[in-house]
Parts: structure tokens; C-alpha cells; sequence
């Protein structure tokens, strides 16, 4: 046995000696990453590889996981967050400028994530905001059709801690109304409509490896999509804007690179320059990449995810019937016809009769060291970063349920 297995060995070892279990007086997380020795080993054998960035194991990644959403081709990025970035900003590109100018109006419902809304604001489209339905808090599809009608040119939304709307009649408005549909699944790997993955229903999807998400990298997202222009502006929009394409080791320490042509005049209007086209900038980018060490971690927990998503399955059963005697007093949250989800959580909505708050109900689970979290930003015009975007009277006559979403939802 040679140094680094001994190391491997010794990181196992420690990992399974030490990793703690959970007794009685400890806190109950509301969610959290689930490791075993596996993890640390491949983390531990990708470092001392000596190759941080992206290599090997990204590129084995970025073939594994997108049948996870429904497509053939993806992008690995650093956060969920960025992942929705690339998304939206490939139809900021100048491929599509013709098709998709700065103040396009982009549907997307007012109860959400900022990472949904804030793609739409950096790339100077116009959020047309509608409304969510209770107790499911996903987006009301009569408001969605109406703003399709009155010229928008996207619908994106997230699967509200899983669980889709209704997915036939998204995709009759998106079809009726020539949409694109960025399908931000951040919450729902691994769920389901009709039979088929959440994530296959966009013309490109988001996903996140937070480590209160379904499987985890530490930190770390996908864009997966079918459509290759669309895979080649994300590359690009994740590499710098860097037009070439080049990825992994071998390619990065090629002098030909994988096009072939790597030293070349790559600049149309200027022949006589020859330059390397790792260093030609397509678009207008960012660096948004993971460590190889992730994309490590993140195989590990793709063999595990038919396991992490039963678990959720029998977490919602459990957590259903220890509430459903008290249901007088709470919405309880139940998949709706043809979903099979893997529940990001389960939310509880404080009926109006109830004898309590939603504050008190949270603050008595939190004495017994029972975490609890509200519904991400519930009305999101309420914030002091986004209250700008409409009027307070136009809000308060815009959102019928906001007294809901501020007082009613853990």
C-alpha cells in the first residue's frame, strides 16, 4: 500500500470513528448534508491529484447528471444561484439580441428565492410579477396566462419545495404562448410529474448542490438543456465569456487544444494576429466554476440519491400523520394529482381559526431545539432590495394573499 491509499484509508477510518450520531436533547435541523466516509475519501483523493479546477471528475459529472434533469447536456457551476444566472443570461447573449431585447418581460411569481428574480434584474428584463395560490404557494396559472397574453417573452419559476403546479397546463400556456421556460428545479431533483423528471419540462433547468438540498456538494449548481447553442453560451458565460472550449487537464495542457487550432487567427476583423484561443473572450462572462474536488464529492452523492429521495418520501409520510390529527388548525401540504415529489421540506400554513401565530407556533418548536424555517422571502416586494419595483399601493391591491405570506407560513 503506497502513501496516498494509506492517507485514503486513514481518512475513512477517522470518518466512520467520528462521525457523530444524533441523541436525544440534540437539535432537530430542518436539513442538512448527508456524508459518509465515501464523500471525504473522494474529496481527499482529488486533492492530492494536485488539479483544483475543473478536470476530470467535472467533466465525468457534467455527462452523469443531466438524465437527472431530463436532458442530454449540462454545465457545472458554483451555486444553484449562479446556475440561474447563466440560465437567464444566455438569452442575454448577443445570438439572441435580436429576439430578446433589454426590458423583455419574464413572468415569475412574487413568493420565491431572490435567485429566481435576481437573474431578470441583471440582465435589465422586466419581472412581471404574479400571484401564488395557497396552501401550495405555487404560481397561479390563470395570472400566468393573462400575462402571457400582454406580450411576455419568459415564464420562470421554482417547484415550490418540490412539488410542481400543475405541469400540463404550464406547458399548454408555454406552447400556446411561445415562452421559453427556464425551469428552476433547485428544489426538486429527483421529483416528478406525470412520470418524467422535473427539469425536463424547460428549455433549460437549474439545480442545487446546497447542503440542505436533495444531494450536495458543499456549495454548487447545474444548467442542464438539450439545446446546444444554449449549452455553449453557459460554458462561455461560466468560463470568463471564454470562447474556447477546451475543458479538463489534457485539453488545458494541449498546444492544439480541442479544436485543433488552439494558435490561430481568431479574431475576424484582425487575420494577421495569431493568439491563443484560451485567451479569445465570446461574451461577456464570469467566473462561476467549482473545484474538481466538488464535482468529487457531488459522484458520491449521485449514487446515492434513489436512497436520499426515499428517505424524503418516508420523512413527509412520518411528519403527515404526527399533523394531520391538528389539522383544524394547519394547511398541510399534499402532492397534487400526477406529482410524485421528493419534498424539499414540509410546509405548514397557519390556518386564520387557529388558537396561535405562526411566531408562537415557531418560537414553542424552537424551545425543544426543533428548527424551523419560513417560506423563503414570501412576498418578495416587501423587502427592503426589491420594494422599489412597485408601488406600496400597487402592491398592497396586487397581492391578495400577502398577509398570508408574511404571518401564516413556517
Amino acid at each position: 500500500m503506497n502513501k496516498k491509499e494509506q492517507i485514503l484509508q486513514l481518512v475513512s477510518e477517522y470518518i466512520t470513528e467520528t462521525t457523530p450520531e444524533w441523541k436525544e436533547g440534540d437539535w432537530i435541523h430542518y436539513a442538512g448534508p448527508k456524508f459518509d466516509d465515501k464523500e471525504f475519501v473522494a474529496a481527499i483523493d482529488s486533492l492530492l491529484d494536485r488539479w483544483l479546477v475543473l478536470g476530470t471528475k467535472s467533466l465525468e459529472f457534467e455527462r452523469k447528471f443531466p438524465k437527472l434533469l431530463g436532458k442530454q447536456h449540462g454545465v457545472l457551476v458554483n451555486s444553484g444561484s449562479s446556475a440561474n444566472l447563466i440560465m437567464m443570461g444566455i438569452f442575454a447573449s448577443k445570438k439572441f439580441r435580436n429576439q430578446y431585447s433589454k426590458g423583455s418581460k419574464v413572468i415569475t411569481p412574487v413568493s420565491c428565492f431572490p435567485t429566481t428574480i435576481n437573474p431578470i434584474l441583471f440582465f435589465g428584463f422586466e419581472p412581471v410579477f404574479v400571484d401564488v395560490e395557497l396552501p401550495s404557494l405555487n404560481l397561479n396559472l390563470s395570472q400566468v396566462e393573462e400575462a402571457a397574453k400582454r406580450g411576455a417573452k419568459f415564464l420562470t419559476f421554482a417547484h415550490t419545495l418540490g412539488v410542481p403546479p400543475d405541469m400540463e397546463q404550464v406547458m399548454d400556456i408555454v406552447t400556446r404562448y411561445n415562452l421559453i421556460f427556464l425551469e428552476d428545479a433547485c428544489d426538486a431533483l429527483d421529483s416528478r410529474y406525470n412520470d418524467h423528471l422535473l427539469g425536463t419540462f424547460g428549455h433549460a433547468s437549474t439545480c442545487s448542490f446546497y447542503p440542505a438540498h436533495h444531494m450536495t456538494m458543499g456549495e454548487g449548481g447545474f444548467i442542464a438543456t438539450d439545446n446546444k447553442d444554449y449549452l455553449n453560451i453557459a460554458r462561455k458565460l461560466r468560463d470568463w465569456g471564454r470562447g474556447c472550449s477546451c475543458r479538463g487537464k489534457a485539453a488545458n495542457l494541449s498546444l492544439v487544444g480541442t479544436c485543433g487550432t488552439r494558435f490561430s487567427n481568431w479574431f475576424p476583423n484582425y487575420p494577421e494576429i495569431i493568439i491563443d484561443h484560451k485567451y479569445v473572450f465570446d461574451e461577456i462572462g464570469f467566473n462561476l466554476k467549482p473545484l474538481e474536488l466538488q464535482a468529487a464529492i457531488g459522484l458520491e452523492q449521485i449514487k446515492k440519491l434513489p436512497q436520499f429521495t426515499q428517505a424524503r418520501k418516508n420523512n413527509y409520510i412520518q411528519m403527515f400523520k404526527i399533523f394531520e390529527p391538528y389539522e383544524e388548525y394547519f394547511h398541510l401540504p399534499r402532492a397534487p394529482t400526477k406529482a410524485d415529489p421528493s419534498w424539499f421540506s414540509f410546509l405548514l400554513t397557519v390556518k386564520d381559526a387557529a388558537p396561535f401565530t405562526r411566531d408562537s407556533i415557531v418560537q414553542y418548536l424552537g424551545k425543544y431545539k426543533i428548527q424551523t424555517r419560513p417560506h423563503f422571502t414570501g412576498n418578495i416586494l416587501y423587502h427592503p432590495g426589491y420594494n422599489h419595483l412597485l408601488p406600496k399601493s400597487e402592491i398592497e391591491k396586487f397581492l391578495k394573499y400577502q398577509l398570508w405570506l408574511r404571518t401564516k407560513t413556517l
